[in-house]
């Protein structure tokens, strides 16, 4: 119970945060991805005060013998980036940049009943489908938690 209230409680958090920075407004994302144009720096500085946080509570974090909400920390081991990863990426950022949105700001302005979201949503949901569907005929899957994960490094 108290994981999930966790959880309930990050994910509203984190869903206050994306309104009040604008990130939930496409225009304001896509402002910031046109570097070539009429940037727009503000979403640099949410990104920057979101690295801080991070940089700065993760030292505290891990001095505790165990998190808060769970047994244990998981354990991710480094490895070089590999062909999956890379392609991932590049479809998420294209993806990124023709919506205006990644799946936390569009999840969180669902809520405005807005037609593009109505179309991207349910969209983004079969493109998460069809990405299981093709690791599971391709036989292979996501990583376990527990298990290697590309691009991270382990914790101090």
């Amino acid at each position: 119970m108290r994981s999930s209230l966790s959880a309930f409680l990050s994910g509203l958090i984190f869903a206050l945060g994306l309104g009040l920075a604008g990130m939930t407004d496409p225009a304001n994302v896509l402002g910031f991805l046109d570097i070539a144009g009429d940037w727009d720096y503000r979403l640099a500085f949410v990104m920057g005060g979101a690295i801080a946080v991070h940089a700065a509570l993760r030292p505290l974090i891990h001095r505790r013998a165990q998190p808060l909400f769970a047994a244990r920390f998981p354990a991710f081991a480094a490895s070089k980036p590999d062909a999956k990863l890379l392609v991932g990426s590049a479809l998420f950022g294209v993806g990124w940049g023709l919506g205006g949105y990644c799946p936390g700001p569009a999840l969180t302005s669902l809520a405005t009943g807005a037609f593009p979201l109505l179309v991207f949503v349910p969209a983004m949901f079969a493109g998460f489908y069809l990405a299981q569907v093709m690791q599971a005929r391709s036989g292979v899957g996501a990583p376990r938690p527990g298990t290697s994960h590309v691009g991270v490094t382990p914790a101090p």
